[in-house]
């Protein structure tokens, strides 16, 4: 099972300011999957890849949204243990920070 598996609290820190988000990681025979759910609207996670790092784990994956504009957004983050950081990129905008930590129910 991948260490991001869980329901996770971001926050990325944009030129707009700082956006929070919930993401949802989940396994399915095998098959890593997600959604993302902020600023009024729920969106599936693409292209989720994972591979192993001296840091901890990589974890990249694609989404659209259509808040506050239509974006196209990649993530690119290192998960060590209940953290995760790294960066998101929106084409051809600077690339914003992300940290995250698992939701703990």
């Amino acid at each position: 099972m991948s260490a991001i598996t869980g329901t996770w609290l971001l926050r990325m820190k944009t030129p707009v300011g700082t956006i929070e988000a919930e993401y949802r990681f989940e396994e399915d025979d095998g098959v890593l999957c997600g959604s993302a759910r902020g600023n009024g609207e729920t969106t599936p996670l693409t292209d989720i890849a994972v591979t192993d790092g001296a840091e901890g784990e990589r974890v990249t994956w694609r989404q659209r949204i259509t808040r506050p504009l239509r974006l196209n957004l990649e993530y690119d983050v290192i998960v060590t243990g209940d953290t995760l950081v790294g960066e998101s990129r929106a084409g051809r905008l600077p690339r914003s920070r992300v940290t995250g930590e698992r939701a703990h129910a």
